[in-house]
């Protein structure tokens, strides 16, 4: 049985694929030291399966034929099938290496490669966010709002980086102030619960939206985060900039928590659509006010670092970066690699 732990090269020519549940995207490295072909989003929903994808989008546009494949998704990998969490694509990596010419294909959760370009990425792709501008070598936090919350860490040990997949999103949200108390009465709760993910992420956006709007007897105007958020950095709407400014706070207080449960002196990285869409929200000061707030340890709050990761491909980049330097990270192989 392999060792968990795997640091050989997969076979070059490479595909690094990042698959959400509405676009996928794809890089093809041919060599460790070349620079990525890169292809055009594709939809999800333009194609029945992830195979006819690659096969008509990918591979038949390309003269360099990948022997190996990193595929990052969203949602749990268990078994030779691997369902995606939004959208009807089932990854079947057997039938990846017996119809359409793959060696080696190996399987990792869509934090593990924003952990892995947390680590990879130069400093012109971070924005910082508060008065240190470089991130420390040391462990380090990635969360990303978007059609969910993801939250991965990122341990350094060993001289390795070892990316840490979670369901930190999930965690438990609560109120702290007094305007907090008059709005969560009026979010949607699942269970019998707020979690993180039900704020903080783009239908949680709406979900404070109404929220507000409830708690002060008011008919809401906007049904779309998009709409939200553009009256709010428009600074037109008066509930959209309250629900902003409540996102960036509440943002700010579970990135401070999760700093404190990885100890991450190497920074906190906001990755993803929305927090680039709302990095100027983010550069006010709230956000870092919420994410010092921990007594007894704000002192050492303030010494962590936090950015927005601006790269438009961090997952590709991500997943490169340990194609081309396996032996710089630690990412479990066991149970998510098959081979010819």
């Amino acid at each position: 049985m392999p060792h968990p732990v795997e640091n050989d090269h997969l076979p070059f020519p490479v595909l690094v694929g990042d698959i959400g549940g509405t676009n996928a995207r794809f890089w093809i490295l041919s060599d460790a030291d070349a620079k990525p072909k890169e292809f055009t989003n594709i939809q999800t929903a333009d194609f029945p399966t992830i195979d006819q994808a690659l096969q008509e989008r990918v591979l038949d546009q390309s003269e360099i034929k990948p022997r190996s494949a990193i595929l990052a998704v969203a949602g749990p990998i268990k078994g030779d099938e691997i369902p995606l969490t939004n959208c009807p694509w089932v990854i079947r990596p057997k039938a990846m290496i017996s119809d359409l010419g793959f060696d080696d294909v190996l399987v990792v959760n869509d934090f593990e490669a924003q952990a892995l370009a947390a680590a990879a990425l130069p400093l012109d792709d971070h924005l910082a966010v508060g008065e240190i501008t470089e991130a420390t070598v040391g462990s380090r936090v990635i969360l990303g709002p978007g059609t969910g919350l993801g939250v991965g860490g990122l341990l350094y040990t060993q001289h390795k980086w070892f990316p840490v997949p979670g369901e930190g999103g999930h965690v438990d949200l609560g109120p702290r102030s007094a305007r907090d108390f008059e709005i969560f009465p009026h979010i949607d709760r699942i269970e019998g619960r707020i979690s993180g993910e039900q704020i903080l992420c783009g239908r949680g956006i709406i979900h404070l939206y109404n929220a507000i709007c409830a708690a002060d007897g008011i008919e809401p105007k906007w049904t779309d985060p998009a709409e939200v958020t553009t009256h709010a950095l428009n600074d037109s709407d008066p509930v959209a900039v309250e629900t902003m400014v409540l996102f960036v706070t509440y943002l700010g207080r579970l990135a401070g928590d999760m700093a404190l449960v990885f100890m991450a002196r190497g920074g906190v990285f906001l990755s993803g659509g929305i927090s680039q869409k709302i990095a100027s929200l983010l550069k006010n000061p709230v956000f870092r006010a919420a994410f010092e707030d921990k007594a007894p340890h704000t002192a050492m709050m303030k010494s962590i670092p936090t950015f927005v990761v601006t790269h438009p491909q961090a997952a590709l980049f991500g997943l490169a970066a340990y194609a081309r330097t396996p032996e710089k990270f630690g990412v479990r192989h066991e149970g998510r690699r098959w081979t010819r």
